[in-house]
């Protein structure tokens, strides 16, 4: 086999998101067998595809931990947030708000939400007064994408040394979004800024 050639051909991709199809379309024509996976996933069914790998990627089940032993360390997770902040859900939305770091990250898939290892990450910066939450949300799945396909080969190999995540860092789950919805009006559609200017407001008038 020649330099630079993949050894892998059986991929599994985990998703509910059509943002994953760029990544999917990636991995066919770098030559690889593709099986797409949009329900939950058991260990049997890993054992039946045996799959070389596993990415997930904006996918809404949590992975079982007899997979992840079974896989030997061979499941990735791509998070549009500089982990270990905004862990879990809407991460671009908590991000503003909290007024943490912004980023993606690739890691490692452990037995907790968004808190393996460490493989790439990138910060990223935004204008609140110039974008929206929809905007943004595409820019950092734009980001995500181009970071696993510039790194995929890397990854595959073993090439890459992970790193623990540093920090407590923080956490949002759906109920939390839910509730910020009864609080305030939202849309994807808002001006940041003045979505935050509204939100600081009502909490203010309480």
């Amino acid at each position: 086999m020649g330099k630079g050639e993949l050894v892998v051909d059986r991929l599994l991709v985990l998703t509910n998101n059509e943002n994953s199809s760029a990544v999917i379309r990636f991995l066919q024509e770098d030559g690889n067998q593709v099986y797409v996976w949009n329900e939950r996933l058991s260990i049997k069914d890993v054992e039946n595809i045996m799959p070389s790998f596993i990415v997930s990627y904006n996918y809404n089940y949590i992975i079982a931990q007899d997979i992840i032993e079974h896989m030997g360390g061979r499941v990735i997770n791509m998070h549009i947030s500089l982990l270990p902040w905004n862990r879990g859900f809407s991460p671009n939305i908590w991000s503003f708000i909290d007024d943490t770091p912004k980023g993606v990250t690739i890691h490692r898939v452990d037995a907790s939400l968004d808190t393996g290892d460490i493989l790439f990450q990138k910060e990223l910066s935004f204008s609140c007064e110039k974008e929206t939450f929809a905007t943004t949300y595409k820019k950092l799945n734009d980001a995500v994408q181009e970071l696993f396909m510039d790194n995929w080969r890397q990854i595959r190999r073993g090439e890459v040394r992970p790193y623990r995540q540093q920090g407590t860092g923080s956490y949002h789950c759906k109920k939390d979004l839910e509730q910020l919805q009864c609080f305030i009006k939202f849309s994807w559609d808002d001006n940041i800024r003045e979505f935050l200017e509204r939100y600081e407001e009502r909490k203010s008038s309480l």
